[in-house]
């Protein structure tokens, strides 16, 4: 069968079955690629099964908001692990070294990643995690213990919305790697899972925590940029080698995401710190997004150029728009630029860009503009602003772990969150807010870039301010 996806999916409507993408594909038996859907599978996968939820639309509330909600106090948190590959395997030397985080249990059906993360459990002195690699659904089996606090799930993104589900729904806060879901009707069944279960759902965007990010985080909120007109945010990283590499991703499921959906398939890492600056939930609201994108090009030349005549992924057509470029206005006429390109050769650059009546930021390389420090057309120092550093910043100066530190801050930052008792820094409205543009650019897209209403998870509640990211130093 060839695994090339109609162009007429919508994201909307039922996706790929559960078990039509593997989250973690090197596992004997672990489930089924595309070419080995059943004819009644494959109908499911092209979405022609389902129905969609109208993007504007606000479904009756189930439960009261979880906005103002904070963490159960606890001395130490409990955390399951549920996906140790490339992004779980490394996460959880973090969840290790944070205090008062323990790891009690482990989940993944390959065992061999399964038993290297136990061993660093055991390595770092805490007592050996209950392990479960029984197939694709033992995490069922995980989330039901009832010593466990936080699930994080760092699988494959066909999964995460049934993982984030099913933790919840049995009394456990959860935190996904993004995107947390891929369709509009899961977004909106987390939100309501997380106010009928009282339970936090949040998409774990660790770039919000980046140093610059939470600097020109501090510096808008001070008002140093005047009035907020504008920014940008992306996802540009040549991923072409990465993903026809058979080593480095358990099967082929991100590239295959390339022959479903046309949009921007990873906007949270451009989208969470823009949204942040402009107190997006907070005080205004994303309300529509337009796209459009290139050709699919990229993919299918390095294929070429790469990958041998008897390569599996020649039977793959890419449909996704190497360059996607969209624009979302917000309530208060804020422009939010997002790009995403992962095809093709480029820098890597999230753009984080923030501009206001004052002057403005641009990173990749960073650079500042602000009036009246800066004049005659000429570009600051961005590292002259330390002044304005988080405290997380202040005294995490050197934080282990990868991404340049901020890893390690998202983990340190919930895990103190969770044992004190605060509330989180964002939540499930944030999460399926900056997961919308997935399904809504692909949409966009195939409505030749005319502009798709985001929904307002929050049901009204965004008009008040509140508590985000620009957090203060709680007491010990």
């Amino acid at each position: 069968m060839n695994e090339a996806q109609p162009q007429n999916h919508d994201p909307n409507e039922a996706g790929p079955s559960r078990r039509s993408v593997l989250w973690t594909a090197g596992a004997a038996g672990a489930g089924l690629g595309l070419g080995g859907l059943t004819a009644t599978q494959a109908a499911a996968a092209s979405g022609t099964a389902g129905s969609a939820t109208a993007a504007g639309a606000a479904p009756a509330a189930k439960g009261k908001t979880m906005i103002g909600v904070p963490f159960e106090r606890r001395s130490t948190v409990r955390v399951g692990i549920i996906g140790l590959g490339n992004r779980g395997g490394s996460m959880i030397d973090l969840f290790l070294a944070v205090p008062g985080a323990r790891v009690v249990a482990l989940c993944d059906p390959v065992k061999e990643k399964t038993a290297k993360a136990a061993k660093k459990v055991t390595t770092a002195g805490q007592p050996a995690p209950a392990v479960y690699t029984n197939g694709d659904h033992d995490f069922e089996n995980l989330c039901k213990r009832g010593d466990v606090d936080f699930v994080y799930v760092a699988t494959p993104w066909d999964w995460h919305f049934e993982m984030a589900k099913t933790a919840m729904l049995n009394g456990k806060h959860v935190g996904v790697e993004c995107p947390i879901a891929l369709r509009l009707d899961q977004l909106w069944e987390l939100v309501d899972l997380s106010e009928r279960t009282r339970r936090h759902c949040m998409q774990l965007e660790n770039c919000c925590y980046g140093r610059n990010e939470m600097r020109v985080l501090r510096m808008a909120h001070a008002g140093l940029f005047g009035e907020l007109l504008h920014g940008a945010g992306a996802y540009i990283h040549d991923l072409r080698g990465l993903m026809f590499d058979p080593k480095y991703y358990e099967g082929p499921w991100r590239r295959l995401w390339h022959t479903r959906l046309r949009g921007d398939l990873y906007p949270n890492h451009g989208f969470g710190p823009v949204a942040n600056y402009m107190d997006i939930n907070r005080g205004d609201r994303a309300v529509r997004i337009s796209s459009v994108g290139t050709p699919a090009l990229g993919l299918a030349a390095y294929r070429k150029e790469h990958m041998p005549a008897n390569d599996p992924s020649w039977k793959e057509s890419y449909i996704e728009s190497d360059r996607t470029i969209s624009l979302v206005q917000t309530a208060k006429g804020r422009v939010i630029r997002l790009e995403h390109d992962v095809s093709t050769p480029h820098p890597y650059s999230r753009i984080n860009s923030l501009g206001g009546t004052k002057g403005l930021f641009e990173d990749y390389p960073e650079r500042i503009y602000l009036e009246p420090d800066q004049h005659n057309d000429e570009w600051g120092d961005f590292g002259k602003y330390a002044e304005w550093d988080h405290w997380l910043w202040k005294e995490h100066a050197n934080p282990p772990g990868g991404h340049g530190g901020m890893d390690y801050m998202l983990v340190f930052r919930l895990i103190q969150c969770m044992r004190l008792g605060l509330l989180p820094d964002f939540d499930v409205y944030d999460a399926a807010t900056w997961t919308a543009p997935v399904p809504l650019s692909d949409r966009s897209l195939k409505a030749h870039g005319a502009p798709q209403e985001i929904p307002d998870f929050t049901r009204g509640l965004w008009k008040k301010s509140r508590p985000g990211m620009d957090s203060q130093k709680p007491e010990e």
